[in-house]
């Protein structure tokens, strides 16, 4: 009988990858300790750098986006994770996968116009002269052209209430391709800064990209029959109402939406990490984003649908790229890129909503279901062997007995493994 990934040891994966999908012997090498991020070039990324600081890196199945399969690279430290999501694509299989897509890769940048004798003389100022302006940027070749980008438009808003009272606010709006765009965004703002000022007579102060980018949005819907969310004791109908009751508890109240989007983001921050990119930017622009309407609420919708199917969608910023940035100097970054065939940010955008989407229903399904712990916990009694002392070939009936007695506690794995080395001389694995 063939063994699932997760049964393989990591040579026998390993091998399954070289026969399995797109990737060769040097591209698994970047895996290794310090192959795909080497000390110094990690010296020359940040300040001071001491060394490198490792996380897990697992390999999420099951995947169908847009019609395409596809093996997910996450980088996660939090047990149950790529389980959960790999469990929940595997239900969506059933429809033809995930639909995705991506609005556009327009980046905001924000000039602060202050001291301004008359906002709305300026303004008009600044409407009537947006072409020119327009045209000067341009000019200065700004870089962005070398990833396909270009310069879009220019808007503005009035900030009417603040602590330093009215003050106009013009945003450049960029496309940035295949990149982030932080720096194609920022060098640009500030380049229109003078010229904001030599035509208003005002002052720019701030110069800088925005976090909510939400001119780059990117969603992934996805419909399951109920009966094939049935298992155990619980029907189709009820996973599927359970579901559904859980997420318009996330929709309705904000201290429930903080967890429910954090259970989203497990799964789009362990892609961004696999890929190199700003996790600390979606997050930001994610949950400003699922605040838009002048209230916390769920980034995610659940619904039924006419023909009683459980019916979900995912809408988030997503300001990332696969060009400049760690994916450049990130050897394993790359990897991580060729193996989910990226070829455009939009690709991997994509894939990253469905991603989010499906740790959503993992996370609302055990919940309304069986509970959050029962398998978190499972899966959590291996950190708990290991952080006991476990030898290799210890770990997983630790982690099978302690499941077995209710107590997943260090103390327990620790009393476990008493017994078994002061009774055998420590190389029986059994009580």
């Amino acid at each position: 009988m063939t063994k699932k990934f997760y049964e393989m040891s990591l040579s026998e994966r390993h091998e399954y990858l070289l026969q399995n999908s797109n990737l060769d012997a040097e591209d698994l090498k970047t895996w290794l300790p310090g192959s795909g991020l080497s000390p110094e070039t990690a010296d020359h990324m940040i300040e001071n750098a001491v060394g490198l600081f490792s996380l897990p890196l697992g390999i999420a199945h099951n995947f169908i986006v847009n019609g395409r399969s596809v093996l997910v690279p996450m980088v996660v430290e939090e047990p149950s994770v790529i389980a959960a999501v790999s469990f929940m694509s595997k239900l969506a299989q059933s429809t033809g996968g995930f639909r995705a897509w991506v609005s556009s890769q327009e980046m905001i940048g924000q000039v602060q116009l202050l001291d301004l004798a008359d906002l709305d003389a300026a303004q008009s100022l600044i409407e009537t002269q947006k072409p020119e302006l327009l045209q000067q940027l341009a000019a200065l070749n700004l870089g962005l052209m070398r990833h396909g980008g270009s310069i879009r438009d220019l808007e503005m808003r009035r900030i009417e209430q603040s602590p330093i009272g009215p003050f106009l606010v013009v945003h450049l709006i960029l496309d940035v391709a295949d990149a982030m765009g932080a720096n194609m965004v920022n060098t640009a703002v500030e380049s229109l800064a003078p010229l904001l000022e030599e035509l208003t007579g005002g002052r720019a102060h701030l110069r800088i990209l925005s976090n909510l980018s939400d001119r780059r949005l990117a969603t992934a819907e996805v419909c399951i029959p109920a009966e094939v969310l049935a298992f155990g004791g619980f029907s189709g109908e009820q996973v599927r109402d359970g579901v559904i009751e859980a997420w318009a508890f996330a929709e309705a109240d904000p201290y429930r939406a903080a967890t429910h989007n954090k259970g989203i983001m497990n799964g789009v921050d362990a892609v961004l990490l696999a890929t190199g990119n700003d996790w600390r930017a979606v997050e930001a622009g994610a949950h400003a984003y699922a605040a838009r309407g002048g209230r916390y609420t769920s980034l995610s919708t659940w619904s039924k649908g006419e023909d009683g199917s459980l019916k979900g969608s995912l809408t988030l910023p997503l300001a990332i790229g696969i060009v400049g940035g760690a994916t450049r100097v990130h050897l394993a970054a790359k990897t991580n890129l060729k193996l989910m065939g990226v070829e455009h940010v939009s690709d991997l955008g994509e894939i990253i909503a469905a991603v989010g989407l499906a740790q959503n229903l993992a996370a609302l399904r055990a919940l309304a279901t069986e509970g959050i712990q029962k398998g978190h916990m499972s899966l959590h009694a291996r950190q708990v062997a290991l952080a006991a002392g476990a030898t290799a070939e210890q770990i997983e009936p630790l982690a099978q007995a302690l499941i077995s007695s209710g107590k997943i506690t260090l103390s327990e794995a620790t009393r476990i493994l008493e017994q078994w080395n002061g009774t055998n001389h420590g190389n029986n694995t059994r009580s």
